[in-house]
């Protein structure tokens, strides 16, 4: 099972990520942006989610992820961290959603293809 501090480690790990709270909560900001709350229960974590991408997690596992009634029409998922299968799953979850975030000077350069004559 998943705990709000391994997802608070995951998350400061990620280059120029700050911690503030926020509503009460910890909330987590690359380059000022929020990616990743974790409301006051902990035992979830809302991250960021192209609503379609969104919609296909909730119908596809219901039980891992749902949304927010108050998030409904913003670009964010819940996931409940004891349905989590294991720590590469958390850390792809919240990369992720770091990387919806983040700056492109933060992100990886794509690869260059080779010139064809």
């Amino acid at each position: 099972m998943s705990t709000s501090e391994e997802v608070r480690e995951i998350a400061l790990s990620l280059p120029e990520t700050t911690e503030k709270v926020a509503w009460s909560m910890p909330t987590f900001r690359v380059a000022g942006k929020m990616f990743l709350t974790v409301p006051e229960d902990e035992t979830s974590m809302a991250v960021r989610c192209p609503k379609v991408e969104r919609d296909e997690l909730v119908l596809a596992e219901p039980e891992k992820f749902w949304v927010a009634d108050h998030e409904a029409s913003s670009a964010w998922v819940r996931v409940r961290l004891a349905a989590l299968d294991d720590a590469d799953e958390l850390r792809a979850i919240i990369v992720d959603s770091w990387h919806q975030a983040a700056p492109p000077r933060l992100l990886p350069e794509p690869p260059q293809l080779a010139d064809t004559p």
